[in-house]
């Protein structure tokens, strides 16, 4: 069994791959393409490791899970009625690979980075201080791709899903979607932890820095996000919360 930063490393590499595929069917010989290997700077002493959050592999039973959690060292919490393990989701701080994402971008490259939210690694104490090493946890996609986007100097912060846009009352007869809002506004509304949540949270954290356009839609409707006619897009200059 490899920890989760070999596993992250793994799973880069594999889903780039894929998306090299079907980038290389789109665009053959237009312009060219890398995945990058990730690695995302999280601090040790994050808060997020006294408290894991994020489930993570197959569900047990309670008598599995816990002797799982003797045997490992593991968290276990329940997800509905089973068991799962459960790991920190600590603030990403830093893209390692930065340099060269920027190089790449700068040369016409499509550039496949911080997959899954990075591959976690973190600086050790004391006489450690200067090593460098993977660390058991799960950063969220959303807030690497943030911060990679707001160091690269992005115009545009775009997260794209199988939403159309974001939803207030998701799921419910009088479910609306948000056309355009500020970040104040949306950051006062809740969404779900688990999808919605974090993209609002990214996006604002990008508008409220950078003072530039985020956006949240579905990957069909790229053109019109960017011409602000489809998803959601959150920006300063906008008065409140303006619904489609």
């Amino acid at each position: 069994t490899y920890p989760l930063d070999v596993l992250g490393a793994q799973t880069e590499g594999m889903i780039g791959y894929m998306i090299e595929q079907e980038l290389g069917n789109l665009l053959p010989f237009e312009r060219p393409f890398a995945t990058l290997l990730t690695m995302v700077e999280v601090d040790a002493r994050d808060p997020a490791f006294g408290n894991p959050t994020k489930f993570i592999g197959p569900v047990y039973s309670k008598e599995a899970a816990d002797r799982l959690a003797a045997e490992k060292g593991w968290v276990v919490k329940p997800d509905g009625d089973k068991w799962r393990r459960v790991v920190a989701s600590p603030e990403p701080k830093r893209i390692f690979q930065l340099r060269p994402i920027k190089w790449l971008v700068e040369h016409n490259t499509i550039v496949i980075a911080a997959g899954g939210g990075g591959i976690p690694a973190a600086y050790g104490q004391g006489a450690d201080h200067h090593k460098l090493a993977g660390i058991e946890c799960v950063i969220d996609k959303d807030l690497a791709t943030e911060l990679l986007a707001r160091e690269l100097g992005a115009d545009m912060y775009v997260m794209l899903t199988d939403a159309p846009a974001v939803y207030v009352d998701w799921g419910k007869p009088g479910q609306r979607a948000i056309r355009r809002a500020s970040p104040d506004a949306l950051s006062a509304m809740t969404f779900a932890a688990g999808s919605m949540g974090p993209k609002v949270e990214a996006a604002c954290r990008f508008v409220r820095s950078t003072g530039k356009r985020a956006a949240i839609g579905e990957l069909a409707d790229l053109g019109r996000i960017l011409a602000g006619e489809a998803g959601t897009t959150i920006a300063a200059d906008t008065k409140g919360i303006v619904y489609a």
